[in-house]
C-alpha cells in the first residue's frame, strides 16, 4: 500500500501598490499530510506558494489536500482518494469566507 498527498488550493496575498487579490497555490506532493502542510507553510511565508501571480507578501491560504491510497491486488493497482481541506496563514473571517467563494477555488 501507498500513500501520497497532492496539495493545491488558492492564496491571499497582498497586491504591489496596495489592496489584496487571490491566485491559485502551487500544487505540489507530498509522501505525508504533516510533510505537506509544512512544505505549504514554509512557501507561504517565504512567498513562493502561490504559482505566478506574484505577491509583495502573503497572507494566508485555502488548501485542498487529496490523500491518495494505490494498493495492488492481483497484478491490478486500485486508487482511493480522499479529500480535506484547511486553512493556513493569519487570516481573519472574512477572508477566509473570500477565499472558500473564490473562483480559483
Amino acid at each position: 500500500m501507498e500513500k501520497k498527498f497532492t496539495f493545491t488550493g488558492v492564496v491571499l496575498g497582498n497586491h504591489w501598490g496596495g489592496g489584496k487579490g487571490s491566485y491559485p497555490s502551487t500544487e505540489f506532493i507530498a509522501s505525508s499530510e504533516e510533510e505537506g502542510i509544512e512544505k505549504a507553510e514554509k512557501m507561504l511565508e517565504e512567498g513562493s506558494l502561490d504559482s505566478g501571480m506574484g505577491y509583495e507578501s502573503l497572507i494566508g491560504a485555502l488548501l485542498d489536500i487529496k490523500e491518495t491510497t494505490t494498493i495492488e491486488i492481483d497484478g491490478k493497482e486500485f486508487y482511493n482518494d480522499q479529500y480535506n481541506s484547511m486553512f493556513i496563514g493569519n487570516l481573519t473571517e472574512e477572508e477566509m469566507d473570500f477565499l472558500e467563494s473564490n473562483p480559483y477555488y
